[in-house]
């Protein structure tokens, strides 16, 4: 089995980042590329950063990216309003205990055309406990951006409709303590909140990645490239104080 050497290097830097709390911290590039340069040259997967939950049957990786092909009837989804429970997409993460980091991922999902073909960020916890953000095909028309937070077994879905036509997507994972945040960009550069939500799992140790799911009767590849950890970009309110507890 093979992986994005960025993607395990993700994993060893938020490792380093955990040894020194101080959220402004910068990330130095040079030790990025470092621990890059230090990973094993066939790009085996490490057990103890990067794991599969409910590994894909067809996946590959290329010049840098992951490509994930989606079964039939694969989905991430908890009682609201439908009434039923989907819990077999397949999920690729690391874990960290670091509190104060933000994660990005290009997605690219060109091959998507059937009704509820996904792909995009993830923080799955357990099959009750789950926050991803996402585009989701409709039809010819309009697709969804959306994202969901699954708290104590209960999904909720906030979207907004956009052309069918927007096929790459870029999203922005951020983490302050136990408060998360999404947001997603047209350019990598310019990013715009989807989201913020408390997740009440996520007190200590996430693990947070990538997904890609057809829920019907569909199957499509997604592209997950230009991954990267960097400091907090979701930076501390500057409002209204906190009030004291």
């Amino acid at each position: 089995m093979r992986i994005v050497k960025t993607f395990i290097a993700c994993g060893l830097l938020l490792l380093a980042l955990s040894c020194n709390r101080t959220e402004q911290k910068s990330v130095d590039p040079e030790f990025f590329d470092a621990v890059s340069a230090a990973l094993s040259s066939d790009g085996t997967v490490n057990p103890d950063w990067l794991q599969w939950t409910r590994e894909p049957a067809a996946y590959e990786v290329k010049d840098g990216s992951v490509e994930i092909t989606t079964a039939p009837h694969t989905d991430l989804w908890q009682r609201t309003y439908y009434h039923f429970r989907n819990d077999n997409a397949p999920v690729l993460q690391m874990q960290t205990k670091e509190k104060f980091f933000s994660f990005v991922v290009k997605t690219d999902f060109t091959q998507s055309h059937q009704r509820f073909d996904q792909c995009g960020i993830v923080m799955y916890l357990d099959s009750e406990n789950w926050l991803k953000g996402s585009v989701e095909f409709e039809n010819e028309a309009f697709q969804h951006l959306g994202s969901v937070a699954t708290n104590n077994g209960y999904s909720d879905w906030a979207t907004t409709a956009i052309p069918a036509d927007v096929k790459t997507m870029w999203y922005r994972f951020s983490r302050r303590d136990d408060d998360f945040c999404i947001e997603c960009s047209a350019n990598g550069v310019d990013f715009s909140q989807m989201r913020i939500c408390h997740m009440y799992a996520a007190s200590d140790a996430i693990r947070f990645g990538i997904y890609a799911c057809s829920p019907e009767e569909s199957s499509f590849t997604a592209v997950f490239s230009d991954m990267k950890v960097t400091e907090c970009m979701w930076k501390a309110h500057d409002g209204q104080q906190p009030d004291q507890e």
